[in-house]
């Protein structure tokens, strides 16, 4: 099995990007299952049931998120209808939506898992002992786990700590793509930082002159997304369907 993933989209530009060049990635890397971190997809941050249907209409089947997916109220109903966007599941019981999803492709299925790191992060449940529980209930040995934190120390903990329990690890949320992937040694694809889908000549996403001037002032400035020069980041993993062992990952960056 082939997954491709891609972080954080930025806006929508990041969306209509992905529109014209994932077919073409998918069918280049020839992938089974395509997951797309999706929190920041709409403008301003967030993601709204329009920016989900940009993301699904250019190919992705999953669509992850973090900590900013609770920030469109338009997009509670489109969670709970657990229609293949997912939130992490360290979130409240009564947060909308759930934070697992089966992709079935008939020969196997595989289990999509999102969470939310604590570090530097808003207050949510422990994400290991959350991992632990969420596991139990498993029983496909196919599972991806999109790791949205910020400190690259927890998603490193988090990659040894579901070390052979999980096909991959993938982390998101710091927009900026690390060069650390590797196989851990139990079988567990890892990568601290998939990177984003947005502008290579921005701060995370947003327009530098903004960051840059918010540096030098400490003025608040509201952010707004560069759709400029916009490069797709990610990765693309290969797993042995009967161990449920990743084999490969490979780095993409276009």
């Amino acid at each position: 099995m082939k997954i491709l993933f891609l972080g954080d989209v930025i806006g929508e530009a990041g969306c209509r990007v992905l529109q014209k060049a994932l077919p073409d990635l998918k069918r280049k890397y020839k992938a089974d299952v395509c997951i797309v971190n999706g929190e920041n997809s709409a403008e301003g941050n967030g993601i709204t049931p329009d920016s989900a249907d940009m993301l699904f209409s250019a190919g992705a089947d999953v669509i992850t998120t973090g900590n900013h997916v609770l920030r469109r109220r338009e997009v509670y109903d489109l969670l709970d209808r657990q229609t293949g966007v997912i939130r992490p599941i360290n979130y409240h019981h009564s947060a909308p939506g759930v934070g697992v999803y089966m992709v079935d492709l008939l020969r196997w299925q595989l289990c999509v898992i999102n969470v939310q790191g604590q570090t530097y992060m808003e207050p949510c449940d422990n994400p290991f002992d959350k991992m632990d529980e969420v596991l139990k209930g498993i029983s496909t040995k196919l599972i991806f786990v999109d790791f949205h934190a910020e400190a690259t120390s927890e998603k490193i903990a988090m990659g040894h700590y579901l070390d052979g329990r999980v096909s991959a690890v993938v982390g998101t949320h710091t927009h900026v793509q690390t060069a650390d992937e590797r196989i851990l040694p139990k079988g567990t694809a890892y990568m601290t930082d998939a990177g984003m889908c947005g502008g290579k000549n921005s701060v995370l996403g947003v327009k530098k002159e903004l960051i840059i001037g918010r540096f030098i002032n400490h003025l608040p400035v509201r952010h707004e997304y560069d759709p400029q020069d916009i490069e797709l980041c990610g990765c693309l993993i290969e797993i042995d369907e009967k161990t449920g062992k990743a084999t490969n990952i490979q780095r993409i960056r276009q």
